[in-house]
């Protein structure tokens, strides 16, 4: 296991969707290894993949002292009549937190390394946390949700990163 490097805003892996992994490799295994020793530090709520620089579509999650992982997670489930409107952050951009408009639940489905089905589902920061991390793994990151003026705020704090 090794403890990785966050990638930050500007670097091209993250603006790209990531691949399905379609076969579970020494690498997939590694890199799940280090999905949750990275993700397993103070402050830290989930960590996707490309985060570390790998194009594959795997999270992990911090989340109340339950650390986890999922592969190939895809979101079935979002509330459609309520919603969060906290400051969310990022890894990928750090010290930087805006107010960003997410569903109240969320339930995603995958698989772990074994091929087992996998159910992740939560409300409010778990919630949160599945929407944004699935979002990196399809090459977005969470500024991209905000309104104009929203982000246009926050592209201006974070020129410099």
């Amino acid at each position: 296991m090794a403890y990785r490097d966050i990638r930050v805003i500007g670097d091209p892996v993250l603006r790209t969707v990531c691949d399905e992994i379609k076969k579970i490799t020494p690498q997939v295994e590694s890199l799940v290894e280090d999905l949750l020793e990275t993700v397993d530090d103070e402050g830290r709520a989930g960590l996707a993949a490309n985060q570390i620089g790998v194009s594959l579509r795997a999270f992990s999650w911090n989340i109340d002292g339950q650390i986890g992982y999922i592969l190939n997670p895809k979101i079935v489930d979002l509330s459609d009549d309520e919603y969060q409107d906290d400051e969310e952050g990022c890894l990928s951009i750090p010290g930087h937190f805006f107010p960003t408009k997410r569903a109240w639940y969320a339930k995603a489905i995958g698989t772990d390394i074994e091929g087992n089905d996998v159910v992740v589902e939560g409300e409010e920061i778990m919630a949160r946390c599945i929407q944004h991390e699935v979002d990196h793994l399809d090459g977005h990151l969470y500024i991209d949700r905000l309104d104009r003026a929203a982000r246009k705020k926050a592209l201006r704090a974070i020129r410099d990163l």
